[in-house]
Parts: structure tokens; sequence; C-alpha cells
């Protein structure tokens, strides 16, 4: 019988791959999914190496861009990509453990904002929504993770 497989947040596991280069080590989450594979992910990171500028999602055009805050550059193409691939290499995945109120990861925590800078709402970030279209019921953050 194989190991169930958990796709989760690189920086709840303690890897050090947040904008400011440090962790959100959650050990709650590890403990939850201590009988299961885990598959660190970070679209971040590899996009845009750590550390780094931070970055928001602004709603531009009736849609949601990763903005890097400082040079303004978007980044959404790059980390969806980042986020495919992940799906593509486990799509047997039995449950996605993401981080709360990430541009990228997110679950409708994420602060969505104008092109002033204001937030306008909550929502998902850009690799949630795909891996919530992908794993419907199996896409969880580190508040609500259940197994």
């Amino acid at each position: 019988m194989r190991k169930k497989k958990a796709i989760v947040s690189a920086c709840l596991l303690g890897e050090m791959v947040r904008y400011d280069g440090t962790t959100k080590a959650n050990s709650g989450v590890i403990e939850a999914l201590k009988e299961y594979e885990i598959i660190p992910f970070c679209p971040e990171d590899p996009v845009m190496g750590t550390p780094r500028e931070r970055v928001s999602v602004v709603m531009a055009d009736d849609e949601y861009k990763v903005i890097i805050d400082k040079s303004r550059i978007e980044v959404t193409t790059a980390l969806k990509r980042q986020t495919q691939k992940m799906i593509e290499a486990h799509p047997d995945a039995d449950i996605i453990v993401l981080k709360s109120k990430s541009p990228s990861c997110g679950l409708g925590t994420t602060p969505i904002l104008n092109g002033e800078g204001d937030e306008v709402k909550k929502g998902n970030g850009v690799a949630a929504d795909l891996f919530i279209e992908k794993f419907p019921g199996k896409v969880f953050d580190e508040n609500s993770v259940v197994c």
C-alpha cells in the first residue's frame, strides 16, 4: 500500500523560503501529516529566489495579477507555471496544505489590492486557485488542515 502524499507549503515545514528568508514552521501541521509522504512546495522561491521583494495580488483588468511591490514586475504566469509543474509531478496527491494569507497560497485569506495598493477584499492566492481546481475538497490551510 502506498503512503499518502501531502503537498505542503515549504515555509510551514520549516524551510527558509519566505520573502524575508524566514520560515513559518508549524508543528501542528507537521504532526498532523506525520503518516504522509511530504512534498514541500513554494512557487515563489524558484521564480524570485530567497530573500526577495514582497509581492501582492492586485486586481487589474478584471483579473488577479501578482506584482512585485517595488519593481512592479508581474510574476503571475511564472508562479502559475511552478504550481502547474507541482500538480503534474504529483497528480495523485491526497491533501494539499497551504500557508494562509500568502499571495501564492492563501485560501480566502490573501489580501487583494486595487491599483492604488488598498485592500479591496480577501481572496485566494494564484497557486491556491490552481490546486482547488485540480484537487477539489483536498486543499486546506494550516488553520483548517484535516487528515
